[in-house]
């Protein structure tokens, strides 16, 4: 399995968009390396001052830069996630768990058909996690059902770039408990960083609710009623933005880079 499949050079951002490249130039790609990134985000409420579409616009991000530093091809965002107790607020817009776990099953499906046998989904909403890992595992069954030829070294992987260990430790450093659950500063920051028209939305909240069970959108609008899981997005920065994009770009391309070089 190739590491780097531009040897030599990084490409820019452009190169590696998948949806930016010609049919035969993919063939030609896959005869160098196997691996694509998949973004994978959501459209959902970020408490009142948070874009709507933090999770996709995050997501995205992260996963053009480690296509950048790698090589590797990037799909298009699949903006849309499992948002179902985020359904109180406008604007948000959720795929149901089948739904959601069809979609990436297919997904993954499609691209296996054509030779890609490294799926490295670099997701930013933790609704996504249980669902994408159930259509992983449906992912391989159908493959080897289909009799695929690669279907033996299909390999998908997540990795959430707000888990990533440095990402958590900066947030901490920055925030303490104030980056809280959900709308957290450290994922306003970044979409600060990406879009600078957010900037003007940024203001003084009080004290978020704190962390709790939730039950469907009318529960979670009960428990939060605007949006954010103990949170203070207004000490997020765009200076902060751009570190956190450099700690998770460095730490989830190492995380492909072995990926993509584990023997079957």
């Amino acid at each position: 399995m190739t590491q780097t499949p531009y040897p030599g050079a990084v490409p820019s951002a452009a190169d590696i968009r998948l949806q930016l490249r010609s049919w035969p130039e993919v063939e030609s790609y896959l005869e160098r390396c196997k691996g694509v990134i998949v973004p994978l985000g959501s459209t959902e409420q970020h408490g009142p001052t948070g874009a709507i579409g933090t999770d996709a616009l995050t997501a995205e991000a992260v996963a053009l830069e480690v296509g950048r530093r790698s090589g590797v091809l990037v799909t298009p965002v699949q903006a849309f996630g499992m948002a179902e107790h985020h359904l109180g607020f406008a604007g948000t817009i959720s795929l149901q768990p089948a739904t959601l776990l069809a979609v990436l099953h297919d997904l993954v499906l499609s691209l296996a058909r054509h030779g890609f046998e490294r799926i490295f989904v670099i997701n930013g909403h933790g609704g996504n996690i249980a669902t994408s890992r159930a259509a992983f595992a449906q992912a391989y069954a159908t493959a080897s059902g289909r009799g695929l030829a690669n279907a033996p070294h299909l390999r998908c992987r997540l990795a959430n770039w707000f888990t990533a260990a440095p990402v958590m430790r900066q947030a901490r450093e920055l925030y303490g408990n104030r980056e809280g659950q959900h709308a957290t500063p450290s994922e306003i920051a970044l979409t600060l960083h990406l879009e600078a028209s957010l900037l003007a939305k940024q203001r003084p909240l009080p004290e978020a609710a704190p962390a709790g069970p939730i039950h469907g959108p009318d529960d979670f609008r009960r428990r939060h009623p605007d949006g954010r899981m103990g949170s203070d997005p207004y000490l997020a920065s765009a200076e902060h933005g751009a570190q956190f994009l450099e700690l998770a770009a460095a730490d989830l391309l190492k995380q492909l880079q072995e990926f993509l070089e584990e023997s079957n």
